[in-house]
């Protein structure tokens, strides 16, 4: 399960590099919004399935509430999966 978190957790973060840094200049700057259907859908969806996943291991390896949370707050951060990937999920 571990790994599947890790890949997910790049995916992820990737999703929203590419969200903040592409679609939404494209939107913003550009008018040109068609892309941000498809990336803001696909990211949405790594979101959801990394918060599940980072439960599902919380519960399974016992974690701290705390390392929950740090995983939980980097994703809301752009390139925030990748710290806790290199700090916490890689060790695991």
């Amino acid at each position: 399960m571990i790994k599947t978190l890790r890949i997910l957790a790049l995916l992820e973060g990737i999703s929203t590099i590419v969200l903040f840094g592409v679609a939404m200049p494209l939107k913003y700057i550009w008018d040109f919004d068609a892309i941000m259907f498809p990336v803001g859908m696909s990211h949405g969806v790594l979101f959801l399935a990394y918060c599940l996943i980072v439960f599902i291991v919380f519960l399974q390896l016992r974690w701290k509430t705390s390392t929950l949370l740090l995983s939980w707050a980097a994703s809301l951060i752009p390139g925030g999966t990748f710290y806790v990937d290199y700090k916490i999920f890689r060790k695991a």
